[in-house]
Formats: C-alpha cells, sequence, structure tokens
C-alpha cells in the first residue's frame, strides 16, 4: 500500500497544474472591466487557437473508425444521460453559492466551458499517465503554465465560474496518475500506446468543438459527448481483437 508521501508525490503534477488555474483565474478577476471589444476579440484569439490545437490533436489518429464509434457511443450514452444539463446544473448551483459582477456570463458557462478546455487533451492523459507511470511531471507543469494564462483570459470574459474548473482537473488527472501506477501491470505498452494516440483524437475533436462554440458558429453540446473519452479505450479494444 502506498504511503501518504507517495500519494502525494503522484499528484503532484496535478496540484501544481491546479495551483496555477486558480492563480490565472485569480489575476483575471482583475481584468474584467476591460471593455468589451476588447473581450471579444480576446475570445475570438482563443477560439481560433483553440480550434488549432484540436485540429492537430484530431489528425494524430491512426484509426479514424475507432475515433468515430467513440464518438457515436459516446454521444448515444452522454445524451441517455444527459450530461450536458448535469453539468450547467452543477455550475449553476455552484453559480447560487457566490456572485458576480458586470459579467454577461453566467458561472456556470465558464465552468463548463473551463472544465472542458482544462480536462480534454493529450497533456491531461499523456502527463498524467507520466505523473503515475515514471514521476515525471514536466508534462503537467507545463500544461499548468498553459491553463494559468488561458484562465486568466477566461476569467476577463466568463467570469468567477472559471475558478470552480480546478475541481474536475484534479479529480480527473488525480485518478489516472493514481490508476497510472497500476495499469502497466494490467495493459501492454504497445495496446496503451495506440489507445491514448487514439484518445488524443477523440479529445482533439472535442476540443475543435469548443473553438466553434466559443466563436459562436455552433452550439455543439460538448458535454454529451464526454463519455467518448471513456468509451475510445473499448472500441479500440474491440478494434485489436478483430
Amino acid at each position: 500500500m502506498k504511503s501518504y508521501g507517495d500519494v502525494k508525490m503522484v499528484l503532484y503534477g496535478t496540484l501544481v497544474n491546479a495551483v496555477f488555474i486558480i492563480i490565472g483565474s485569480l489575476l483575471g478577476l482583475f481584468f474584467t472591466k476591460i471593455p468589451e471589444r476588447y473581450k471579444e476579440t480576446v475570445m475570438h484569439g482563443i477560439g481560433l487557437a483553440v480550434i488549432l490545437i484540436g485540429l492537430q490533436m484530431a489528425f494524430e489518429t491512426e484509426v479514424i473508425i475507432v475515433v468515430l464509434l467513440s464518438l457515436l457511443t459516446g454521444a448515444i450514452i452522454g445524451e441517455w444521460l444527459h450530461l450536458e444539463e448535469g453539468l450547467n446544473r452543477l455550475g449553476s448551483w455552484i453559480g447560487s453559492k457566490f456572485t458576480t459582477k458586470n459579467s454577461d456570463f453566467s458561472i456556470a458557462q465558464g465552468f463548463v466551458t473551463a472544465s472542458l478546455i482544462f480536462v480534454i487533451g493529450a497533456m491531461s492523459v499523456i502527463g498524467a499517465l507520466d505523473s503515475g507511470l515514471r514521476g515525471d511531471h514536466e508534462i503537467l507543469i507545463t500544461k499548468g503554465v498553459i491553463d494559468g494564462f488561458v484562465g486568466l483570459v477566461l476569467t476577463t470574459t466568463l467570469g468567477f465560474g472559471v475558478i470552480f474548473s480546478v475541481i474536475p482537473v484534479l479529480l480527473y488527472q488525480g485518478a489516472i496518475a493514481l490508476l497510472a501506477t497500476q495499469i502497466d501491470q494490467w495493459l501492454p505498452a504497445a495496446f496503451l500506446n495506440g489507445m491514448i494516440v487514439e484518445l488524443t483524437a477523440v479529445g482533439g475533436l472535442l476540443i475543435l468543438a469548443i473553438g466553434l462554440n466559443l466563436l459562436k458558429i455552433t452550439q455543439i453540446r460538448i458535454g454529451n459527448l464526454l463519455p467518448s473519452i471513456a468509451t475510445v479505450g473499448i472500441i479500440y479494444y474491440i478494434y485489436q481483437l478483430m
């Protein structure tokens, strides 16, 4: 059984990532009064950058059918569970405990949007796996710096709700890091590497959807697509058996 110190070291990268998000979000609160046209243009810039990141990740796929089936099954599960509505209710509940001033966006929107940006992606998964498998936290610390800056900018436009995205980041990355300490005993390295590639591609498409929503080009219910992050492992396993 791992000691408290061992667990703390496994979670070190995740904790640093969370601290950067909190600092960035708090700093963003001081810039909420900037003119609306600046906020709008900055958000457009973020949206474009997020789209680029999503495309880069999506193009890494080696088995497009796995990506497609993962999104289809994930969408069915997400719609059945009404995940998008659940995330919005959670954000609204959090928002009811706090107040924001001069914000055009609800705390729920800030919470959900920031959570999806910070949680979905290769750096979250690969960084957490590195923390658990090798005790290497460099990827998550780098991600933390990026998330802190993005959190600052998002807070100026989406409000105080952004800071609460630290909760899913801690739970998601922390769980992967802890699981990774045992995962090499269950899965062959070749299978794990292949699955991460397809997971990265699925995550990239979800990040692309976030960018499109930020630019108000679409209104994709991204929350209802989140189960595809889990189903990709099952679909990839079945594909390997064929």
